[in-house]
């Protein structure tokens, strides 16, 4: 990078404006703590708000002076177009404003969060993984069929040999640094992943908002512009970033591998001598939620299409119904003023019949025969009475419910209730499930439900049949 290029990134971009910002403390411990390492998506103006609030507080009680303004000062600063660190919208659904990070506060935070000095640096696991990765790249551009036979039975004999060491009971087990090496490696990769979904979806947005700008000011025809958003809509899915994104999102929506991946991160979470990140348990939710939000970016360009055509249609209908009317109301006018026969506008048609009613054909009036009504019910015999169904009811203990949450949910944490029912399962059914949402007025726990995400809860019931109940995202609060 040449000296100018430099200059006008640090005056320019966002993120280099973030550290160089007064109140860049402030902003990369908040909104790094509730977007990124909470992996949340947009926020309610409220909500956010409100917590920006108590850590406002917090911070008076030891500096008063340090941050005088009020909260949604700050949250319109950083929101502002010459800061550009948060984005302000409102969403489809709500007339409330929401706010979301852009990559810029996540690059911002990512490089100073890289500045702390660590501990242990494992090299050994991503020297592994380069070389994996040139394996693929070599093996998997291979079109002459002996080559990859030759791969294939060098691994298979690998393959043998593993197999008849673990046999003759030779189980060559990892050492904690060699664990702990690749483990560190997993949760980089992981939250960088989480990183790298932002900014995909920040670049599917301005796909999206330059489609937008295209149908504000187009002023040709309908095909024309028809052409150019499916052409954009090709590109996005055509080009690298569209292929790669779509190959992770539909690994995900595999469910095989949903629950070899869910499973193998419990195994490693119950690993001792690792200790693991306890937010990476559910990092494959984080994931979907990341991808979903992704992929609705590029939805958005779909339904930008179906309006455009909806409104095409209705002004095509109106410009219809308006050419109608002009020709009624010039039918009108000639008629009540008819030009003169020597002009030689207009026609004369002979009627093709008259119209004749006889006054015979007419029904003649016939009486109608008076009908007895009675008003009263006669009483009905008393039904017996059902006790059976009273007999069956089940009853919630809603004290054992909180004791799951208080066991899985540190003091002053969040947790999501598939989370606590996955560490506690389902024991009665979805009257337990309605349970955990009637703990909203407890003192030691605190229930929230967003109506804008979705979650999916797999239990048994008493029966033994496994079930699934998809509904709205319910996070529990230990207070």
């Amino acid at each position: 990078m040449d000296l100018d290029l430099v200059d006008q990134l640090r005056e320019r971009h966002p993120a280099w404006r973030l550290l160089r910002a007064r109140n860049a403390p402030l902003i990369l411990s908040f909104l790094g703590a509730h977007f990124i390492d909470a992996n949340r998506g947009p926020t309610p103006a409220g909500h956010l708000t409100a917590a920006l609030d108590d850590v406002l507080l917090d911070l008076h009680r030891t500096d008063p002076d340090r941050y005088p303004s009020e909260p949604q000062a700050y949250l319109d600063d950083w929101s502002g177009t010459e800061s550009g660190w948060l984005r302000r919208y409102y969403p489809a659904d709500s007339d409330e404003i929401h706010y979301d990070a852009t990559p810029a506060l996540e690059r911002a935070y990512r490089w100073v969060e890289g500045l702390q000095a660590r501990s242990f640096v494992g090299t050994e696991s991503r020297l592994h993984t380069l070389v994996e990765l040139l394996r693929q790249i070599v093996h998997g551009t291979q079109e002459d069929p002996a080559v990859r036979l030759a791969e294939l039975q060098r691994r298979r004999t690998e393959i043998d040999e593993e197999i008849a060491q673990v046999e003759a009971g030779n189980v060559a087990v990892m050492d904690e640094t060699a664990v702990r090496d690749r483990y560190q490696q997993f949760s980089s990769t992981a939250r960088e992943l989480l990183s790298d979904f932002r900014e995909v979806e920040e670049n599917f947005r301005a796909l999206d908002r330059s489609a937008r700008e295209k149908i504000a000011s187009w002023d040709g025809g309908k095909g024309g512009l028809l052409a150019e958003l499916v052409g954009s809509r090709t590109d996005i899915a055509a080009s690298d970033q569209g292929r790669s994104f779509q190959a992770f999102y539909d690994f995900l929506l595999s469910e095989d591998r949903q629950d070899e991946l869910a499973g193998l991160l419990a195994q490693v979470q119950a690993i001792p001598r690792i200790g693991a990140d306890q937010r990476l348990r559910t990092v494959h939710h984080d994931w979907s939620d990341a991808a979903e939000r992704t992929q609705q970016t590029v939805r958005n360009l779909s339904e930008q299409l179906r309006r455009f055509l909806e409104d095409r249609v209705w002004l095509e209908n109106r410009r219809v119904l308006d050419l109608v009317r002009s020709i009624e109301a010039t039918a009108i006018a000639v008629r009540n003023a008819p030009p003169p026969d020597s002009s030689g506008v207009g026609l004369e048609v002979d009627q093709p019949g008259v119209a004749v009613a006889l006054p015979f054909e007419r029904p003649l009036y016939d009486t109608v025969p008076a009908s007895a009504v009675d008003s009263l019910i006669a009483p009905e015999e008393p039904d017996p009475v059902e006790i059976d169904a009273l007999l069956e009811q089940r009853f919630v203990d809603t004290a054992r419910l909180v004791d799951n949450i208080l066991a899985v949910v540190p003091p002053r944490s969040t947790a999501v209730l598939s989370d606590v029912v996955l560490m506690y399962p389902v024991e009665q059914g979805v009257a337990e499930i309605v349970g955990y949402l009637s703990l909203g007025d407890q003192e030691q726990v605190a229930v929230d439900v967003d109506d804008t995400e979705q979650m999916v809860v797999e239990y048994t019931d008493p029966d033994g049949v496994p079930r699934r109940v998809t509904m709205p995202k319910v996070t529990v609060t230990r207070r």
